[in-house]
């Protein structure tokens, strides 16, 4: 099915359509070459099949710029290559990213899903997989993306079924399980049945890139993480020219309280992203390398990175990955060292997405109030609004629902700030439960500081240290080794002693 021109148009109108758009993102850098072992066969000109491969092989380790070059290339080569156009829309649709797409990178993978399906793949699995992205770029562009990614997903569904022994078929279907898992599902139930499908594989084919990489997205919360401790550990291993392989063993890292680990990880892939041109890939690095220098107490590490962020001039802060990171690194600096004046001045970035722009506002808010200055909070907490106002207008429920609890968190600080305590408990108490039933989203370690923590902080400031530390105790369960619960948690025992 060729999808009509007039869905082609609904994207074409909300950005530019060349990949010279991409700001940094500039094509003068050399590709990855060692990329693990892809083997996606495919019925193009038998001479293009092993650049096809490693193109799929960039996909899989999310060189989504590079795998796109690929494709072009591969579709220039061979014009019947229908695939190689299919190729072409994946690397438009960062399925593990945020729900959106930047620089009109919709209307580009509209165009290109088209193009194959006008050319006609391969009666079978290679149809199947083209149909499969015709669905959801038809979907997402007269619904949601949330739906159009669910219906990605069954129509995998039925691909990875007819093609039962193919490992292609069941990678891609085990990825966009892992995109539409819902982020309120404590049970990780997508999450578990991308476990069980690639768990097997990754035996089979060991130095297959999306196998460990998908493994650690799978795995990336409290409940999973130790299970795929070997594939954080292997990944950067087996394709060590990718950037982001070799900063996703850190989300790992992360969530068990390996700082060390995270920071070697992290500095190794901003190298990499910095020697690619990826400035998306290379702020992603430097976020989680703040947030575990904070953790380990190397605050001056920490400072270094932001006086190097501050040196990147020009940043294309409309592109997600780049205005959340950007916005991210100095509220987490400020508010992690409790510098209040510092996090009352973190300023949005010009044309930041709006749950970039809600997490500054958020911060300046919190700044503002435990300075004792609660009427500029209160203006920090109108901005906020209007930030979750376009987030809900947009259906965003994942980012609409962090921003509802950063409003809450600056309301209960607000609360304190003006004596009304009560009210303070009961703000950051909503935050911390509506917290607690959320999943983080890949693109961050976790909330610049826990809504839970935020809550015992606040019980220790009124003097209640006994329920603060179990507050503290609670968040170390979810996210050991964070600095501000063991601190937190460490005051509440010396305010313990000193009462007895």
């Amino acid at each position: 099915m060729i999808l009509p021109k007039r869905l082609l148009a609904l994207f074409l109108v909300c950005g530019c359509v060349a990949p010279l758009c991409r700001g940094q993102e500039a094509h003068n850098h050399p590709a990855p070459e060692n990329l693990g072992e892809v083997s996606f066969p495919v019925s193009c000109a038998p001479a293009v099949q092993q650049r096809f491969n490693q193109a799929v092989a960039l996909l899989h380790s999310f060189a989504y710029r590079d795998a796109e070059n690929r494709f072009q290339e591969i579709a220039a080569a061979d014009p019947k290559c229908a695939m190689a156009h299919w190729g072409a829309a994946m690397a438009y649709y960062h399925q593990l990213w945020d729900p959106r797409f930047d620089s009109g990178e919709g209307g580009l993978g509209l165009r290109e899903v088209g193009t194959a399906a006008r050319i006609g793949a391969a009666p079978g699995r290679e149809q199947g997989f083209v149909s499969a992205l015709q669905v959801f770029y038809q979907d997402v562009a007269i619904i949601s993306y949330g739906r159009a990614a669910q219906a990605y997903q069954k129509a995998m569904g039925t691909v990875a079924a007819q093609n039962p022994s193919d490992p292609e078929s069941q990678i891609f279907y085990a990825l966009a399980l892992l995109s539409s898992a819902h982020s309120d599902d404590k049970t990780h139930a997508n999450q578990k049945q991308a476990v069980e499908i690639l768990r097997p594989l990754y035996a089979k084919y060991p130095n297959h890139p999306g196998l460990a990489h998908y493994l650690i997205h799978a795995c990336d919360n409290p409940e999973m993480a130790q299970s795929a401790l070997d594939a954080a550990r292997a990944y950067s291993k087996i394709a060590p020219s990718a950037p982001h392989a070799l900063h996703m063993p850190s989300h790992i890292f992360t969530q068990l309280g390996m700082w060390n680990d995270s920071i070697e990880s992290n500095r190794a892939a901003r190298i990499s992203a910095r020697e690619h041109g990826d400035i998306g890939e290379e702020l992603h690095a430097m976020d989680y390398l703040v947030y575990a220098y904070l953790q380990s107490g190397r605050d001056d590490d920490a400072a270094r990175v932001l006086q190097e962020l501050r040196a990147m001039t020009h940043l294309n802060a409309g592109t997600f990955k780049i205005g959340y990171a950007a916005t991210a690194m100095p509220a987490r600096y400020a508010i992690e060292r409790r510098d209040w004046r510092s996090a009352a001045e973190v300023l949005p970035l010009d044309e930041s997405p709006a749950q970039a722009r809600a997490l500054a506002f958020w911060a300046r808010a919190v700044g503002f109030a435990r300075s004792g200055r609660a009427d500029a909070a209160n203006g920090e907490i109108a901005k906020l609004e209007a930030e979750l106002a376009k987030l809900r207008a947009a259906h965003d429920s994942y980012w609409s629902a962090q921003a509802q609890i950063q409003f809450a968190e600056a309301k209960g600080w607000i609360a304190f700030a003006g004596g009304r305590n009560q009210e303070a408990k009961t703000f950051l108490s909503k935050a911390a439960n509506e917290e607690d039933a959320l999943e983080k989203r890949p693109v961050t370690p976790g909330p610049i500081v826990p809504a839970r923590e935020q809550l015992g902080d606040l019980l220790l400031e009124l003097k209640e240290p006994d329920a603060a530390r179990t507050e503290f105790q609670t968040v170390l369960k979810i996210a050991p080794g964070r600095k501000g619960a063991l601190d937190g948690a460490a005051r509440a025992e010396k305010m313990l002693a000193s009462q007895d």
